[in-house]
């Protein structure tokens, strides 16, 4: 690779230093670099993507460019970084491998989310870890419909309903106790918050099946305060009404995820998450 943009955090990376360091250190190399500062969309012929921050930098870039079929890697300059490569201390590493062409790219699916407004469409949204729908209101129970394929599944009162692809599935899905997936499955979830039932466990999806959760009247004594947010990749919420639907499916769009070290995915969890 010779090509490359890099899309750096200004809260993590103070003052650009690491994101200066590593675009000198690419054209001395005889690479050509691009900042999102110098322009806001990879020029033609970017290959790669480099992100300075942590997942949720990864994430809004790759929703932004996600038609472009470019690849992506990610620096940690923040916490866990569980979608990221490595940090700044193995930075030039990293470098020199994608330099090299010594990677490996990991296809990703990601899930397409609508909402349906009096049966329109008002909003369309993708998502590469995860879709989050909830109460606006804290300490109050969503009531949520949920249908796969047109057939009724479950009406449920909980905290609210994740579906995440088998990349979220180690982010909210996982806190919320849903399933670990291995990263290039084919398959969604949908992990229910504080459920208020005996039997709610994580249901799994087929690639092909069409997920519908809808708002629908909350229980009595709760009239009035109907509030509810939507978060695609944990970003800035929309506001849903009560009758309104979000429909979900996979995405057309895949993702190609930089892997440039041998460890597996068993050993990416046990470093990761075994803390």
């Amino acid at each position: 690779m010779k090509h490359f943009y890099i899309v750096s955090n200004s809260h993590k990376d103070k003052g650009f230093r690491l994101r200066d360091r590593i675009c000198r250190y690419l054209t001395e190399r005889g690479a050509v670099c691009v900042t999102y500062e110098e322009t806001e969309t990879p020029p033609s012929g970017t290959e790669c993507v480099i992100t300075l921050g942590g997942d949720g930098t990864l994430l809004r870039t790759v929703r932004r460019y996600a038609d472009l079929g470019l690849s992506y890697v990610g620096i940690n300059t923040g916490t866990i970084g569980y979608l990221t490569e490595g940090d700044p201390a193995n930075a030039e590493t990293i470098l020199n491998a994608l330099l090299s062409d010594e990677f490996l790219r990991e296809k990703r699916m990601m899930i397409y989310g609508r909402i349906l407004r009096n049966g329109k469409a008002i909003s369309r949204h993708r998502a590469l870890n995860d879709v989050t729908v909830g109460r606006s209101v804290p300490m109050k129970m969503a009531s949520l419909r949920v249908s796969v394929n047109g057939q009724l599944l479950k009406d449920y009162r909980c905290d609210g309903l994740i579906a995440a692809t088998p990349t979220g599935s180690t982010a909210y899905n996982f806190s919320a106790g849903g399933p670990i997936v291995e990263p290039t499955a084919q398959l969604f979830l949908l992990t229910p918050l504080a459920a208020h039932s005996l039997n709610s466990r994580t249901l799994v999806l087929s690639p092909t099946d069409r997920l519908q959760i809808e708002i629908i009247p909350p229980s009595a004594g709760n009239e009035g305060k109907e509030g509810y947010l939507i978060y695609f990749d944990g970003e800035k919420p929309e506001e849903l009404l009560i009758g309104d639907i979000l429909e979900i499916t996979r995405a057309t769009t895949y993702i190609n995820i930089l892997k440039l070290s041998e460890r597996s995915f068993v050993e990416t969890l046990r470093s990761k998450l075994s803390e």
